[in-house]
C-alpha cells in the first residue's frame, strides 16, 4: 500500500521589493514596474511609450512593439536581469492582424530555447497602444 505524505514548509512572509527606474516612463496608475520576490522577477506590462515624456510613440504596432521591448528590457536591466533570465512573455494585441509584425520584433529579441509565451487579443490597451508586453524573469 502506498501512502502520499505532503511537506508544506510555511513562509511567514513574502518578500516583495519593488524595481523603480527612470528609464521608463512613470507608471499611469497604482503599480511598480516590477517586483521581486526571491529571485524571480516580475514585470509589469509596457507600452511603446518614450520614458521622457510617458507618451506613445508614433508608429505601427513593429515600432511599437520595439520601444516596449527597449522598456521592460531597462525594467530587466534595473532589477538585474536581462531578456536572457526571462522565463515568461505575455503579449497583448489590439488587433491580432498585427501578430507577425509583432513576432518579428519577438524573434529579434530571444534566442533559443524560447521562454514559453501566450499572446491575446484584447479591446484596448493603456494610452491607445496596440501592443503590451511583459515578462517574468528567473
Amino acid at each position: 500500500m502506498w501512502r502520499l505524505t505532503a511537506i508544506f514548509l510555511e513562509n511567514d512572509s513574502v518578500s516583495r521589493t519593488a524595481i523603480t527606474t527612470n528609464d521608463v516612463a512613470k507608471p499611469v496608475g497604482p503599480f511598480s514596474v516590477a517586483i521581486r520576490s526571491g529571485d524571480r522577477v516580475y514585470a509589469s506590462g509596457q507600452v511603446g511609450t518614450e520614458p521622457a515624456t510617458g507618451r506613445l510613440i508614433d508608429g505601427d504596432v513593429a515600432a511599437q512593439a520595439e520601444r516596449a521591448f527597449n522598456n521592460v528590457e531597462a525594467v530587466l536591466r534595473a532589477a538585474g536581469k536581462s531578456l536572457d533570465d526571462v522565463v515568461k512573455v505575455n503579449a497583448y494585441l489590439t488587433d491580432m492582424r498585427n501578430f507577425a509584425a509583432m513576432n518579428e520584433v519577438y524573434a529579434r529579441r530571444f534566442a533559443a530555447p524560447y521562454p514559453a509565451r501566450t499572446t491575446v487579443a484584447v479591446v484596448a490597451l493603456p494610452l491607445g497602444a496596440a501592443v503590451e508586453i511583459e515578462m517574468i524573469a528567473d
